[in-house]
């Protein structure tokens, strides 16, 4: 059986991932092209309940290194539980983040760097890398304008707003160190017009 491909969608919170996300379920149901939608962090029970302790607004003790680290497991029991399996189906992996949020908000926003995110991200860089990252391009600023500010049950939502500009100064730095893998998109068109160029680099890339 043909291996499956995986593809990630990325970017800034409040982009609008989750509409893309739902487009994308109702385009592939229609089409019938075997595939699973999932979330980093997150993805199965192990996961999630990883998910719960790193989101977690009353978690503000946290480390930095440890908020990395935390994020680095739940990425791999996911690729364990979700993405593996999937792949070997042949089905289409389409993840609502990935190592890509590593090294926006711990690489570049917290400071760790590009070396301690790429170290403890190893395995999932080198196996398991998308075949397309779609990164949605919108400012901090519009996004949250967007949702009407920041979820206060979420930690990372709660950093602030020079936090989040660091985060897509970080998206940007990772578009331009893989340029044949990470797509930017234009976060201030419609939601369908943000599909249709999403569904006509796929095309391109044989992806679909």
């Amino acid at each position: 059986m043909k291996k499956g491909k995986f593809i990630t969608f990325e970017g800034c919170d409040g982009c609008g991932k989750s509409t893309q996300l739902k487009l994308w379920s109702e385009y592939l149901s229609g089409a019938g092209v075997p595939h699973i939608f999932t979330r980093e962090p997150g993805g199965g029970k192990i996961s999630e309940a990883i998910r719960e302790i790193l989101l977690n607004g009353k978690n503000a003790e946290m480390t930095d290194e440890c908020e990395a680290l935390l994020y680095a497991a739940a990425r791999m029991q996911h690729l364990a539980d979700r993405v593996e399996p999937a792949l070997q189906e042949g089905k289409l992996v389409v993840c609502d983040r990935y190592v890509d949020s590593s090294l926006a908000y711990q690489a570049y926003a917290r400071g760790l760097g590009v070396e301690f995110i790429s170290k403890i991200n190893s395995v999932a860089l080198e196996k398991y890398a998308p075949d397309l990252t779609v990164f949605i391009d919108l400012t901090p600023e519009e996004a949250f304008a967007r949702k009407h500010g920041a979820d206060e049950n979420d930690r990372l939502e709660q950093a602030g707003l020079e936090f989040h500009k660091r985060v897509y100064a970080g998206y940007q730095a990772v578009a331009k160190a893989y340029p044949n893998r990470v797509v930017c998109v234009n976060g201030r068109a419609t939601p369908q017009e943000i599909f249709d160029e999403t569904l006509r680099i796929l095309k391109k890339r044989e992806i679909l």
